[in-house]
């Protein structure tokens, strides 16, 4: 009967079996909350699988990459330049939005010891520190900048290695990609695990105070989702964006949404590029390195809240001062980590630039946690979707002027 059981589940289709979880979880939510804690576990164990496995995931990959191929780095400046440019757009579509629906907050102390950054040279200095980080210090803190460095390093270093060793490489490879593949078919019970313990925690009334910000930032983010992003694939592309973009909300979105960490989500991610046939010597360096700089939905929460607490304290903001707070919330984003609840730590940054105190923005801070029930979960699944969306375009763009791309090719491949 099990092996009926597990041979049913393995040929199931994972977006289903995810489907079936979410179902499940909010109906022992709601009719059997005295189980939360127990299938809370499932979701706790799902989520630190994930993020125990990337690590090691990305500088294998990464590594062996680069040390078998040559030609990514000539691919990796346009995709930066597509993570940097809808980082910037996802900011102006923030700040129109904040300004067109102007929203006050009800502010509160944070009870969270949290340290946030002074400002955006502390940021950079962050990032340029974490480059030359120690690696195994890396490895074991998911430092994924660090981790892109050294596996860089290495992976250069490894290029003019024997034969013998560039196949252990790729077998090592392999095999890491095998448990992350066992990891993942893991997922409808730690979704359903995530969703029956967010319900049982935090319920819906810890929303209803805030409803008028969470519409203004979740309008931001699926403006940026459904329109901004499709309109800066349809200028690489010039065909229909939407295969690509409602594939990649599905299938990466999806799990980012309910995982609430952009690094937890790469390995999805890598596996989705994956079936999009993209060459995984640029993915296996895209993708993490989009988890860590590609924060769209980060530099929407950073603008959304820092105007609401212009607007509760009355401070007037001009237009040189709003782009200047694209600019900050852009360079603020890409300093974000990609963790649950990261981007709430670069307001006190941007609020800085309206001269607006630490204690007051530290409070906002904390109504960036009461909400992040449903704020986290959609910025994360616009970072995570976006680094798949633009991975691809960067590559499909080099195929239409090459004029081998074929509108199939913005279709995922079913899953093996």
């Amino acid at each position: 009967m099990f092996s009926k059981v597990g041979k049913i589940y393995g040929e199931t289709a994972l977006i289903k079996l995810i489907a079936i979880g979410l179902v499940i979880g909010i109906f022992l939510a709601y009719f059997i909350p005295s189980v939360i804690p127990v299938v809370a576990v499932f979701g706790k164990l799902f989520v630190s699988a994930l993020k125990a496995v990337a690590p090691i995931l990305v500088f294998v990959l990464v590594m062996n990459a680069l040390s078998q191929k040559a030609e990514s780095s000539s691919t990796m400046k346009p995709i930066i330049m597509l993570y940097v440019i809808g980082t910037f757009c996802a900011s102006l579509v923030a700040v129109s939005a904040s300004f067109l629906f102007p929203t006050t907050l009800s502010l509160q102390t944070s009870g969270a010891e949290i340290t946030p950054p002074s400002g955006i040279i502390e940021v950079l200095q962050n990032v340029i520190m974490n480059v030359v980080d120690n690696p195994i210090h890396a490895l074991t803190n998911a430092n994924y900048i660090g981790i892109l460095a050294w596996g860089v390093i290495v992976g250069l270093a490894l290029r003019k290695a024997g034969d013998e060793t560039h196949e252990v490489l790729a077998d090592l490879a392999r095999a890491i990609t095998q448990v992350v593949q066992w990891v993942i078919r893991f997922a409808p019970f730690g979704i359903m695990g995530l969703v029956a313990d967010a319900i049982g925690t935090s319920g819906i009334d810890a929303l209803l105070g805030y409803a008028r910000l969470l519409a203004v930032l979740l309008g931001a983010f699926f403006t940026v989702a459904l329109i901004m992003n499709p309109i800066i694939v349809w200028f690489k592309l010039r065909v229909n964006p939407y295969p690509l973009v409602l594939a990649t909300l599905r299938e990466s979105g999806l799990y980012a949404f309910f995982t609430r960490s952009s690094a937890a989500n790469i390995p999805v991610n890598l596996g989705l590029c994956k079936r999009l046939g993209l060459d995984e010597s640029v993915y296996s360096v895209s993708i993490p390195l989009g988890a860590t700089i590609n924060m769209a939905g980060a530099s929407i929460t950073i603008a959304v809240l820092s105007l609401a607490t212009a607007h509760t304290l009355g401070i007037s903001v001009d237009m040189p001062t709003a782009l200047l707070l694209c600019i900050i919330s852009t360079v603020g984003a890409c300093g974000a980590s990609g963790v649950a609840g990261g981007s709430l730590l670069l307001i006190p940054v941007a609020c800085s630039s309206f001269g607006i105190s630490s204690d007051i923005s530290m409070q906002v801070v904390g109504v960036g946690f009461i909400i992040g029930v449903l704020q986290d979960s959609c910025e994360t699944a616009l970072n995570s979707s976006s680094d798949v969306l633009f991975s691809a375009t960067a590559e499909f763009s080099k195929r239409r002027a090459e004029g081998t791309l074929k509108p199939s090719d913005l279709i995922p491949r079913a899953e093996e």
